[in-house]
């Protein structure tokens, strides 16, 4: 197992003394009641920002792109004004993440 922290989306990807295996993702719980978010211009191509803003951790950038893999192919390029997304909730990540 790599010796990545629990933040990181490479936590559940194993590594050798030369490279990373296949990428792993981790697993975002999607609950049918997750906010609905467009993006606004503030955040534009910072996930980290909104990451900060809602979680307080810009460490947890890459779980928008995680749960939303049809709205976000680049996680930071993607991140658009105007791009629609669901946010996970702050109690999901902390039992699927163990932060």
């Amino acid at each position: 197992m790599a010796n990545y922290s629990n933040t990181s989306p490479y936590f559940n990807t194993t590594e050798n003394n030369i490279s990373l295996d296949f990428f792993v993702p981790r697993t975002i719980t999607a609950d049918t009641d997750d906010v609905v978010y467009t993006i606004d211009r503030i955040y534009a191509y910072r996930p980290d920002l909104l990451a900060y803003d809602l979680y307080g951790s810009p460490r947890l950038w890459w779980v928008f792109a995680q749960r939303n893999p049809d709205e976000i192919e680049d996680p930071i390029y993607d991140f658009a004004p105007g791009v629609t997304i669901q946010l996970p909730k702050l109690s999901n990540l902390k039992t699927d993440l163990g932060i």
